[in-house]
């Protein structure tokens, strides 16, 4: 156990729910022993050992136990079976916040949450001074922290926490608000405690700051462990191949209806649509040739058929699209079915995007939609490295000159 960090056992943490409140009553009252409620396992036989240093990724969906697990490991809760052993000093950021008096000031939350972490009056003066330059509030320390808003939170609690030297930090999602210069100072901080020998345990809906962070991932799945690895971007691989046959079979169950809006006249359909790019692990890159491969079944030979195709972010903003109108290349839909590749670089920022397409026909200076296919696909756009601002992915290189 020398080199290990924190070692988890055969995890287990059940809950017991109840359709109806009064049936906690009843179950408690009754002279039999009849139970009311059903056991809903948000931790399920977990087990993995995290080395000391490494920096570990968690991920799954929302729901999946992620939370739980990280505060099992902190202390906050208690498990129904199994153990958890943390060797070193833990500090946490589990949610904003969490740990502070609203009605007391910055300095004096800082000071609390020093005598929570087991530091003195007098070891926490020779922190604060560290505490109060990264959180760099200015004058609100001294206010009642029920006054701060979400940013303050994220900088006092980040502040306090990376500063009492702890020997693992545990972060959940506390991370994605803050302004720029705020999270390029919080990223620097953690490579400088990664380089210090921290052990850091982190989960984040953002998988590009999975791989690039962490030689490590842990994915969890319905309160089990579904897959860990130093192979980050095969854990990411998996994940995200769980979230798309979640989707397709959520897709099949609603007929689409919450996710795709299709519509058109139908005399031609647009089918099996995918993207590849030429790496093994079917990720998508940002800045890499991407192939776009279709199918189109037309019931009669087209006359001035249009495809035109878009990705859009969460917000329906348009961030890329190109259609058959611009390309130089003739655009022709034959009677049966007809298949397409397209190539493009995908020259866009590292997110979750949404697939929209579109087939149609010019008729009398009319356009008459045959088949229109918006948010047909989700997809997942991961980098090598983050870009500072913008969409358009052009990372650029840096060279002196005499």
């Amino acid at each position: 156990m020398e080199n290990i960090a924190i070692c988890v056992k055969n995890l287990t943490k059940v809950y017991h729910l109840y359709d109806d409140p009064k049936d906690r009553l009843k179950e408690a009252l009754n002279p039999f022993g009849k139970k009311y409620h059903h056991n809903f396992y948000a931790l399920k036989d977990v087990s993995f050992e995290i080395k000391k240093g490494e920096t570990v990724g968690i991920i799954g969906k929302n729901g999946a136990g992620k939370s739980t697990l990280l505060k099992i490991i902190t202390g906050v809760l208690t498990p129904t079976s199994g153990e958890v052993e943390v060797n070193g000093k833990i500090a946490s950021l589990l949610e904003l916040g969490a740990g502070f008096n609203p009605e007391m000031t910055g300095l004096e939350n800082i000071y609390l949450n020093g005598t929570i972490m087991g530091f003195t009056k007098e070891e926490m003066d020779e922190k604060v001074d560290a505490i109060l330059s990264f959180a760099d509030i200015g004058e609100f320390i001294h206010q009642p922290v029920k006054m701060y808003s979400s940013g303050m939170f994220a900088r006092l609690a980040f502040s306090v926490a990376i500063n009492v030297e702890p020997d693992v930090l545990i972060v959940d999602e506390a991370l994605s608000v803050g302004d720029f210069a705020f999270q390029y100072k919080c990223f620097m901080r953690f490579k400088e405690l990664k380089e210090k020998g921290v052990t850091i345990l982190f989960v984040s809906h953002d998988m590009q700051q999975i791989i690039k962070s962490c030689n490590k991932a842990i994915f969890i799945h319905e309160g089990r462990l579904k897959m860990e690895s130093y192979e980050v971007e095969q854990v990411v691989f998996e994940f995200e191949s769980e979230i798309r046959r979640a989707d397709l079979k959520h897709s099949t169950l609603s007929t689409q209806q919450n996710i795709e809006h299709r519509f058109g006249n139908h005399v031609a359909k647009i089918e099996n649509i995918k993207f590849e790019q030429s790496g093994e692990n079917g990720l998508l890159y940002s800045g890499e040739i991407t192939t776009l491969s279709l199918s189109i079944v037309s019931a009669k030979t087209l006359k001035n058929p249009v495809l035109g195709f878009s990705l859009r972010d969460k917000n329906g903003m348009s961030i890329w699209g190109d259609s058959t109108f611009t390309i130089e290349e003739e655009f022709k839909v034959h009677k049966g079915e007809n298949k397409y590749k397209l190539e493009f670089p995908l020259n866009i920022v590292p997110g979750e995007y949404f697939f929209y397409i579109g087939l149609s026909v010019f008729q009398n200076n009319q356009k008459v939609d045959l088949d229109q296919r918006w948010r047909v696909k989700k997809i997942e756009v991961i980098a090598k490295r983050n870009m500072s601002e913008g969409y358009v992915y052009a990372p650029c290189k840096l060279r002196m000159t005499q």
